[in-house]
């Protein structure tokens, strides 16, 4: 069960927390095995429990991080990303936040609101920009113009060839059935792609979550945390179950049909069959 943060941890630091939670108690365990896991990198694991947050590129992935650090851990969730926030000095009011959108968004949403007056687009400035510059932003419209013409009278037929761009569109064989998946959201990255051909069971992460598959011995053959927009091709030939750590953030499609929903936002589901059939027997009840 998820552990909330007693009333002597709330004077902590997020770090000390992570690295006390990982050095006692019965669960001891070693910062290159939770890396490994959790398929993040050590040295980000160890700028967290130092609380050296600079050394992670960007907002998103230090609090994306965080949260499925503290989920292996035991942890609240919700409560480390707050705290890390805050140390970041990045929270807000709960009326404007609440809702828990992405990390991204939830930035975006604490932000001043002089801050946010600068960052309004500017159409005084923009107009007299183009009244200075109409010159130029002519001369780069026609050499549009005269490029798409060119490209019209030079292409056979007219036409063009789009029959290497693959955008969200990815043909599912297993099963028996097979069609044009067309996902609720831009492809980022596709994991897994050597099972792709056959695959009867392809996951999307619509929210940032952590995902791990396992076969029917328990190994681990994928974990890792899936960005927006990321695919995994499920294997088809064994008996997998998987573990999500965002259950509502992740778009489960059998056979080219999506199912609804394993689990609620933020919530973690775990030994999750990867059937097809069980899937789509689960679906229907």
């Amino acid at each position: 069960m998820t552990e909330y943060i007693n009333e002597e941890n709330k004077e902590m630091k997020v770090g000390d927390i992570l690295r006390n939670a990982r050095t006692t108690g019965r669960r001891k365990r070693e910062l290159s095995t939770i890396a490994k896991q959790l398929c993040i990198r050590e040295d980000f694991l160890q700028a967290l429990e130092d609380g050296n947050y600079s050394l992670i590129p960007e907002t998103v992935y230090i609090l994306g991080f965080a949260r499925n650090y503290a989920m292996e851990l035991g942890l609240d969730p919700d409560e480390i990303v707050l705290k890390i926030k805050h140390e970041l000095g990045l929270e807000t009011g709960k009326h404007e936040c609440e809702n828990k959108q992405e990390e991204a968004e939830s930035i975006n949403c604490s932000l001043p609101e002089t801050e946010k007056k600068d960052k309004a687009f500017n159409w005084k400035k923009a107009v007299k920009s183009i009244q200075k510059n109409w010159i130029w932003l002519m001369g780069a419209m026609i050499a549009v113009i005269i490029a798409v013409i060119l490209l019209v009278f030079f292409l056979p037929d007219g036409s063009v060839n789009t029959s290497n761009v693959t955008e969200n569109s990815v043909e599912l064989s297993g099963g028996g059935e097979s069609g044009s998946v067309k996902y609720n959201m831009q492809v980022r990255e596709s994991f897994g792609t050597e099972n792709a051909e056959n695959a009867e069971v392809v996951l999307q992460a619509i929210q940032e979550s952590w995902v791990k598959v396992e076969d029917r011995r328990g190994n681990t053959v994928f974990s890792r945390v899936l960005l927006p927009g990321d695919i995994y091709y499920v294997p088809s030939e064994d008996e997998y179950k998987a573990t999500f750590g965002n259950a509502g953030g992740i778009d489960v499609w059998v056979e080219g049909k999506i199912i609804p929903k394993l689990g609620a936002e933020h919530t973690r589901v775990a030994g999750i069959s990867m059937s097809a059939s069980d899937l789509k027997k689960g679906s229907q009840q």
